[in-house]
């Protein structure tokens, strides 16, 4: 890869100091439960698009006593819709006066002061804002769920490494949202193959193919609507918010397959481009084709394309010396995964395993895990898994956008900070990104080669 100017590793230690204000209280170990007379655990959600919403759902369908309390988003309407689905499934259990419905940027910092230690705050703004938020989540000795990827770039990334430290020493408990690693069908796949059922690894394949998803393909803004909340409202169109389409999609693939192959890779080389545009001004690439190389040499080969009228697919493979695997075949759940003998996973002569019929949701099972570990102090803290499979996420989207081969080491390092100055964000902010001559940067692999726009 050409330079890319970086951090030494002695550079990185020194990074520590960034989050000195979460530092304070990071060695106060919060109480696991409350009172003995209360144990009702509060939540908070912070971002009330669909994933929030859903994830509030998953809480409050747990066992023991919950109860929302407080909502924070930057669009009044998310905010308004959003607790209005969760009134009507749980009724009584959504105490949310309008006084604690928070429409503004730091609205996170309300919504969390309106919880007790040891309490519950949901984390589902687009990823750019998860380190300010789960920053202040430390300070106020809550437990956290965030929703992934929880970093985009080398800065953020560093941060959260940091941040996670320091909730583990705090007693927190802290879950990411991704749930495949908490699927029982592919825990038992992940078993399996530990004990030898396909010989060692040496290919991996991944396949997210589908036409146009969620806000990755974005039109021109209306002229009447502020640039930074229009970006924010199309949060997978634009790199600082989201990591785009890539980061945003891919990262469950990446990570179910780094997870089976227990191992993480150590440098990504790829390519990609836009296509059929039209009037699109997000920064997306319509398709990325990736390859991973882990250390003992075995690849991990992603395609992944957002593009109408092509052929869909959504799964997951591994192959071993001795027989393959379907780690997912039908996107995230259920996961119907199996084990063959052969490298012919559809002739089911070859099967040697498959999983059951029925699935339980792995959305449901990650807040069951989560609040098992709040009410009964056990260690649950997956910001490193979450960290590491963001930046590995990120070091393939950073190959196809610059053309250049891309280590481990160079993404986690690079100084290039999509948004910096994100905890002083507020409604009269810039948006981070410019429009250039009409048009929103955009990657140029090969002309552009030591950052990503």
């Amino acid at each position: 890869m050409k330079k890319i100017t970086g951090l030494s590793r002695r550079d990185l230690m020194k990074t520590a100091g960034t989050t000195a204000a979460a530092s304070a209280l990071a060695n106060v170990v919060v109480p696991y439960v409350h009172a003995a007379q209360d144990t009702t655990i509060q939540i908070a959600l912070v971002g009330c698009g669909g994933r929030g919403t859903g994830a509030a759902a998953n809480a409050l369908n747990t066992s023991g006593q919950t109860k929302m309390v407080a909502m924070a988003d930057v669009f009044a309407n998310k905010l308004t819709s959003s607790y209005q689905n969760l009134e009507r499934e749980f009724r009584g259990r959504i105490d949310v006066p309008e006084a604690r419905r928070f429409v503004s940027f730091d609205g996170y910092k309300n919504a969390m002061d309106a919880l007790r230690p040891g309490d519950v705050v949901i984390l589902s703004t687009p990823p750019a804002f998860r380190w300010v938020q789960f920053q202040y989540a430390i300070e106020k000795r809550l437990n956290v769920f965030m929703e992934k990827p929880i970093s985009v770039d080398g800065p953020s990334t560093r941060k959260m490494f940091d941040l996670g430290r320091r909730a583990q020493q705090a007693n927190l408990k802290v879950g990411v949202g991704l749930m495949c690693r908490h699927c029982d069908v592919r825990k038992e796949l992940f078993k399996r193959i530990k004990d030898g059922a396909i010989g060692n690894i040496n290919l991996l394949r991944a396949y997210r193919l589908a036409g146009p998803t969620a806000s990755a393909f974005t039109g021109p803004k209306p002229n009447d609507m502020n640039e930074l909340l229009y970006q924010i409202r199309n949060f997978h169109s634009f790199l600082w918010l989201s990591g785009g389409a890539y980061s945003d999609f891919l990262i469950h693939n990446i990570d179910e397959c780094c997870w089976i192959k227990d191992a993480w890779p150590i440098n990504a080389k790829a390519s990609g481009g836009r296509h059929y545009r039209g009037d699109y001004v997000d920064q997306n690439f319509d398709n990325y084709s990736v390859e991973y190389t882990f250390a003992d040499g075995a690849r991990l080969f992603l395609e992944g394309r957002v593009m109408p009228g092509c052929h869909n697919e959504f799964a997951s493979y591994a192959h071993g010396a001795t027989g393959s695997a379907v780690i997912s075949q039908s996107g995230h759940t259920p996961a119907r995964s199996r084990i063959a003998r052969t490298q012919n996973y559809n002739n089911m002569a070859d099967v040697t395993w498959r999983g059951p019929r029925e699935e339980p949701s792995p959305y449901q099972l990650e807040w069951d895990n989560l609040m098992d570990a709040i009410r009964n102090n056990r260690p649950h803290n997956e910001v490193e898994r979450g960290a590491e499979a963001s930046l590995i996420t990120a070091m393939g989207r950073m190959a196809a956008h610059t053309g250049q081969v891309v280590t481990r080491d160079q993404m986690l390092n690079h100084t290039h900070e999509f948004a910096p100055n994100l905890e002083r964000m507020n409604f009269e902010s810039p948006a981070p990104l410019q429009l250039v001559n009409g048009k929103y940067p955009i990657p140029q692999p090969g002309i552009v080669t030591n950052r990503e726009y």
